[in-house]
């Protein structure tokens, strides 16, 4: 079986869906599958024209130009037009019901356009079991018997990260800096946790500007620091000397932040918000998204305890839960049906 597989997310600043893209590319090779990687470098995914310009023109062309017998759309978009038998993952409906604030033809194109097209896939796969119920009650005459939850694999330098007792002050936060992503709450508690400082690694929205703004309201900028897009190495060190990662998202169609944490051994608390509490699965505290004074009572306590024998004793379920292998298994068998 060749598989024509979408990499164009890998392009660039690569953020959740970029990180999804190359650890399945890896473990459906490590599953026998042959995978064509379809990508161009120089086409920039996160401008608007070109993202269009590579789903609906490049995309197909690349896709039957590579001798595949599928194409496995990964980024949540597919073509109108292809010969091609489809599968699509589609990661989150944030676009159907968060993204209020993006530009009309934005929202048109990711909540309206594309979703319609999903109805042709001959599978389609989501995160998580929230995602499947939300992308089932948002989209309508979509078959429920072709929509498959498999979680996306934490990768292994998470999985086999040496940790210690974490530094005892750093609050981490992954991710970009959006509006859904719910940074502020954060940086309110900070303001009650005095030795904390917080770091929010991930590229920068005009929220990222609003956040600056309430930490000099609060007195805390001088302990919130926002770098930007960092390297991977840079992301693995802050979640080896890290104290507690937090994920205060008001919409999480998987949570890779989360599920990250919870491999790599790191304590973590999570909001009580669409995917979080199935990701966690009991292994991490739950604090109200929007409830200031229980992120402070969550961080306090987890800066206080610094490594705990709670998190170690997640690591392992959750390294287990997720698995690559397993998720390239289980997409391969996917394949299958597609294509029978």
């Amino acid at each position: 079986m060749r598989v024509a597989l979408d990499a164009q997310l890998t392009v660039g600043t690569a953020t959740g869906i970029g990180e999804y893209v190359r650890g399945l590319i890896d473990a459906l090779r490590r599953e026998g599958v042959d995978v064509a990687e379809l990508r161009e470098p120089h086409l920039d995914p996160w401008r608007f024209d070109r993202r269009v310009l590579w789903d609906q023109v490049l995309l197909p062309r690349r896709a039957r130009a590579s001798g595949a017998s599928l194409l496995h759309c990964a980024s949540g978009t597919m073509p109108v037009a292809t010969r091609l038998p489809v599968v699509v993952t589609v990661h989150d409906v944030a676009w159907l019901a968060e993204q209020v604030s993006a530009r009309p033809y934005a929202r048109y194109y990711f909540a309206k356009f594309s979703p319609g097209r999903y109805r042709r896939a001959r599978r389609v796969v989501v995160d998580s079991n929230f995602s499947r119920d939300a992308l089932l009650n948002l989209v309508g005459n979509l078959d429920q018997e072709r929509v498959h939850v498999i979680y996306p694999g934490v990768a292994a330098d998470f999985c086999e990260l040496a940790r210690g007792t974490g530094d005892g002050r750093t609050i981490l936060a992954v991710g970009t800096i959006e509006r859904r992503k719910n940074l502020a709450v954060l940086i309110r508690a900070l303001a009650s946790l005095p030795a904390a400082r917080l770091v929010a690694a991930g590229p920068h929205t005009p929220y990222a500007a609003e956040c600056a703004a309430v930490a000099r309201s609060l007195g805390v900028a001088d302990r919130v620091e926002m770098p930007g897009y960092i390297t991977r190495d840079a992301l693995l060190a802050l979640y080896r000397s890290c104290a507690v990662v937090a994920v205060p998202s008001r919409y999480e169609g998987f949570g890779y932040a989360a599920a990250q944490a919870l491999c790599a051994g790191a304590p973590c608390v999570v909001s009580e918000r669409s995917s979080l509490p199935e990701i966690a699965a009991g292994d991490a505290p739950i604090a109200a998204a929007d409830d200031a004074d229980a992120w402070v009572a969550a961080l306090g306590a987890a800066l206080k305890s610094g490594e705990s024998a709670g998190a170690n004793g997640a690591r392992a379920r959750a390294i287990a839960r997720f698995s690559w292998d397993a998720a390239a298994a289980r997409m391969a068998s996917l394949y299958d049906e597609a294509l029978g």
